[in-house]
């Protein structure tokens, strides 16, 4: 009887184990459970169970499902490697597809090998671009959003899909600049310039608003000036209002005509402010009270 307990107890737990991972499990958890090696093997040519991946094995009576081949990956690599790509984003919500080959990335000195429906990629992740999801390591959003639309022939709409729905524009650019060496960081470079034009029209019609709810009258929208264009301006003030999006810090010629437009207004006798989407989203007050001081600044000259 003092036999027959502790198998019971490792029986359901092995069981437990199956539920929550769609029937999988590694030899190495299974061996924590109470499952010999050679109990493994008899549950291989007895039981119907299957290896599906190195040290990976699914159990009789389970069906392999595109959510047990990304688990299968995932338990492979373990917390030595994350799931990543378009498996990471389907895995994490962001994409409905599941594509038909795999990625893991691996650190660059670790020794593991693909194997049939799973590639391996070598790169050593920060910590904040991995997250631990429903018992398997993958990337994190913000990468996973701009590795998987760097492989999709519709990476743009992706990655504007997941800026709306998944991830905030200044935390896919701090992944950028944590990868900015990695494979694929010119074309990510230029999916996420296109990407910061569309959120500095999103910061302008924030702009907008927030003049709008705050009673302030006597701006254009997009007034032309030389061979540039305000983002906002009062001409009566001549106080001119930049919106600095993300592109220009991935893109220098945008970064120096902002600077020379800038040098030109002030030339010109113009005031200028300069706010960020991070001051339009965290410190709306000081923004309308810093164009307001401006603005009375002008009527008092």
């Amino acid at each position: 009887m003092r036999a027959i307990l502790p198998a019971m107890v490792a029986n359901r737990a092995l069981l437990a184990l199956l539920a929550r991972q769609d029937g999988l499990v590694t030899a190495a958890q299974a061996a924590r459970c109470g499952l010999t090696e050679r109990a493994l093997q008899r549950r291989v040519q007895d039981d119907g169970w299957r290896r599906v991946a190195p040290r990976v094995f699914l159990a009789g009576g389970h069906r392999r499902t595109d959510r047990g081949r990304v688990r299968a990956a995932g338990l492979w690599a373990g917390d030595r490697g994350a799931v990543s790509g378009p498996a990471a984003a389907w895995w994490l919500g962001m994409s409905a597809v599941v594509p038909a080959r795999i990625e893991v990335t691996v650190p660059r000195r670790l020794g593991l090998r693909g194997y049939p429906g799973v590639r391996v990629r070598r790169r050593d992740l920060a910590v904040p671009d991995t997250v631990l999801r429903d018992g398997i390591w993958c990337t994190a959003l913000p990468l996973t959003a701009l590795e998987t639309a760097t492989a999709l022939p519709d990476g743009s709409a992706f990655l504007d899909r997941a800026l709306q729905k998944h991830v905030r524009f200044e935390d896919l650019y701090r992944a950028y600049c944590r990868n900015m060496g990695a494979r694929g960081a010119g074309r990510i470079a230029a999916l996420l310039t296109a990407a910061a034009d569309r959120a500095d029209s999103a910061a302008e019609r924030l702009l907008i608003s927030l003049l709008r709810d705050a009673g302030l009258t006597g701006w254009v929208r997009g007034r032309p000036f030389e061979r540039w264009v305000i983002d906002i301006a009062f001409p009566d003030a001549a106080l001119a209002i930049e919106v600095d999006g993300w592109a220009w810090h991935m893109d220098v010629d945008r970064f120096r005509a902002d600077r020379r437009k800038g040098n030109a207004l002030v030339s010109a006798g113009w005031q200028l402010l300069r706010f960020t989407w991070h001051d339009l989203t965290t410190r709306p007050a000081d923004v309308i009270a810093e164009i307001r001081s401006a603005l009375l600044a002008a009527a008092t000259a």
